[in-house]
């Protein structure tokens, strides 16, 4: 039952993103264990198992790509992150929907200035149309404006943060991004929808059985219980 409500946690949070730009659906890796008070079957010997849910994983695939006309929403196809200056330091993302600050830098929806390669910062001048190369060169009235950071990463050294973002770990080594950069597009959840409705029935329908099952279990014992004490009496 344990597991089964962390499934659904996870389940219900990638249901909520199912509309977030670039977000990567959340899964889980079961194990089985023993049960320290388990005791063997007296035919096999065997021990029985329950399953855990070992660990959280993120599932990087690529989403879908939705066509805006915006010329500031930036789509990677193939491998590769943007790298983004917040508060708390760089941080990675695949939602490419930026804009232009009132300071002219190229920045996130929530304001953090998108990182340019080499660590600086992308100036822009408001109202002026932005052309933009497949390697993430930003460019106006011909000029370059600065090139988009982009990385990529084992899957075991990043971290998901809010927001929709990712974090290094420490001592974590990014790689250079072999994807390239699509310019009036953004990259849709990889959250399927109606995939996603159908396993939420099921871990609903898992739980409602192992609690039935679990009560039962309880009245048998309370039973036995009773019926010894009353034949003892």
């Amino acid at each position: 039952m344990r597991a089964r409500l962390e499934s659904l946690e996870l389940l219900a949070n990638n249901l909520a993103n199912t509309e977030t730009g670039g977000f990567k659906a959340d899964r889980e890796f079961y194990s089985l264990y023993t049960s320290a008070d388990a005791s063997a079957d007296p035919q096999t010997g065997n021990f029985p198992t329950l399953p855990v849910i070992e660990s959280h994983w993120t599932d990087l695939a690529q989403g879908d790509f939705h066509v805006t006309g915006n010329p500031l929403d930036f789509a990677i196809d193939g491998d590769g992150l943007f790298a983004v200056q917040t508060p708390r330091g760089v941080r990675y993302t695949r939602n490419g929907n930026f804009r232009i600050s009132a300071a002219g830098l190229l920045t996130t929806s929530d304001g953090s200035a998108v990182q340019a390669k080499g660590g600086g910062q992308i100036q822009l001048q408001a109202g002026l149309p932005v052309e933009l190369s497949a390697d993430g060169s930003v460019r106006q009235g011909g000029q370059l404006a600065g090139q988009l950071d982009l990385a990529a990463f084992d899957r075991q050294i990043i971290n998901k943060e809010g927001h929709n973002y990712f974090a290094l770990v420490p001592g974590g080594t990014p790689k250079p991004a072999a994807g390239s950069v699509l310019q009036g597009k953004l990259e849709a959840s990889n959250v399927g929808g109606p995939e996603s409705a159908v396993r939420l029935v099921a871990i609903l329908r898992q739980f409602e059985m192992l609690s039935k099952a679990m009560s039962i279990g309880n009245e048998l014992n309370r039973r036995a219980i009773e019926d010894v004490a009353r034949v003892q009496s």
